[in-house]
């Protein structure tokens, strides 16, 4: 199910219509080919889209806990206010023998302030995503699935902004793409759109938001 992939270049920003198409898509294995899936579990019977992957073949020292999380703060993002995470952990099953796993880390939205920005994150709303890592036994590819939303502010609960699942994977590609750096670290991302490995429409996708069925794969280079 959703095994034919279309894969289409980004020559900058994340534009869906008008690209280049290609054939294929290396550094990640897809997760439905291990029983595995491409939307995380919210724990309530439904799900949301891994809608982002960092590529296998982008640069080790990224693809680690400490290596998404600087470069995250190259492309607008950082760890949650004060460390304190709110809300229940949501599993994904990569496909890679581990099973459901929960997610590795949470970066959200900092607002230009990689110290205190989440705080307003978490108070005004913004982007956010969720960090998991395909590296069990099954298929040890190294690559970082991301599952990227836009969300309200705390006093809508946070939820899902219309069409957010959408809407924050491209933001993110938007800031990703191109030359970034943090604390010394240069980064050099590609990207490319996905077709095939995510539904498209709403059905099972919390919050009833649909999907536009497309992944962007990034492959990220320190330079």
């Amino acid at each position: 199910m959703f095994s034919t992939l279309i894969v289409f270049t980004y020559a900058a920003l994340p534009a869906v219509l008008g690209l280049a198409i290609r054939q294929s898509a290396s550094g990640f294995t897809n997760p439905a080919d291990g029983g595995g899936s491409m939307l995380i579990s919210s724990n309530n019977g439904l799900g949301e889209p891994l809608n982002v992957i960092i590529s296998g073949d982008s640069s080790k020292d990224v693809l680690s806990t400490d290596g998404i999380v600087n470069y995250a703060r190259a492309i607008g993002f950082s760890t949650e206010c004060l460390g304190i995470h709110l809300g229940n952990p949501f599993p994904a099953n990569l496909g890679d023998g581990n099973g459901p796993v929960n997610q590795t880390a949470e970066l959200r939205e900092d607002y230009g302030n990689s110290d205190v920005g989440t705080c307003l994150e978490s108070l005004i709303g913004g982007n956010h995503f969720r960090v998991y890592f395909q590296n069990g036994k099954d298929a040890d590819t190294g690559a970082a699935f991301l599952a990227v939303s836009k969300e309200e502010p705390a006093s809508d609960n946070h939820d899902i902004v219309p069409d957010g699942y959408n809407i924050g994977r491209n933001e993110l590609v938007e800031n990703a793409v191109g030359t970034t750096s943090f604390d010394g670290v240069t980064y050099q991302t590609t990207a490319q759109n996905v077709t095939g490995l995510l539904p498209v429409g709403s059905e099972g996708v919390n919050h009833g938001i649909a999907l536009d069925g497309i992944v962007t794969v990034l492959t990220v280079t320190i330079q």
